[in-house]
């Protein structure tokens, strides 16, 4: 059997060779379409849409333990000092309340009202419908990445 001997090639090219170029604009449009949909909901429903990922954060990651003021500065990918001005304006809106940690009274945890469970929960069944409906695309586009090897 004869052996193919393969020739150099830049590291780059190959990169531009393998790259599927339209699947990732095709994703990325699928998701900047869904966080369109998500901003125009969330105002829809008289609030920000930090104030929506604020309160999906605190209530989808604190299975486990509470969310505090820095914990959710990192959900958000906000600063520490930005994250307390969010906590500060959505504590007056009712929708979240705050308390010191009963093991370290340094640390605020935050958590959800009723009201802002009430609130989160009619933004979330809509979501879930539009991810019902956009799902596939989205499905299936990462499908593509993963038989590609590129997932």
């Amino acid at each position: 059997m004869r052996r193919l001997v393969k020739r150099p090639v830049s590291k780059a090219a190959d990169e531009v060779r393998t790259v599927d170029y339209h699947a990732l604009a095709r994703f990325r449009y699928e998701l900047r379409r869904f966080l369109a949909f998500s901003e125009t909901a969330a105002r829809k429903e008289k609030l920000t849409p930090q104030q929506h990922q604020a309160l999906l954060s605190i209530k989808g990651f604190s299975h486990d333990k509470p969310v505090s003021v820095g914990d959710l500065a990192k959900l958000l990918l906000i600063r520490h000092h930005t994250a307390v001005e969010l906590i500060d304006r959505m504590t007056k809106l009712g929708l979240i309340a705050r308390a010191a940690d009963p093991d370290d009274r340094r640390r605020i945890l935050v958590r959800l009202t009723a009201k802002g469970e009430r609130r989160l929960r009619k933004l979330s069944r809509i979501h879930f419908e539009e991810l019902s409906a956009s799902g596939e695309a989205l499905m299936d586009m990462l499908q593509h990445f993963r038989q590609s090897g590129h997932g």
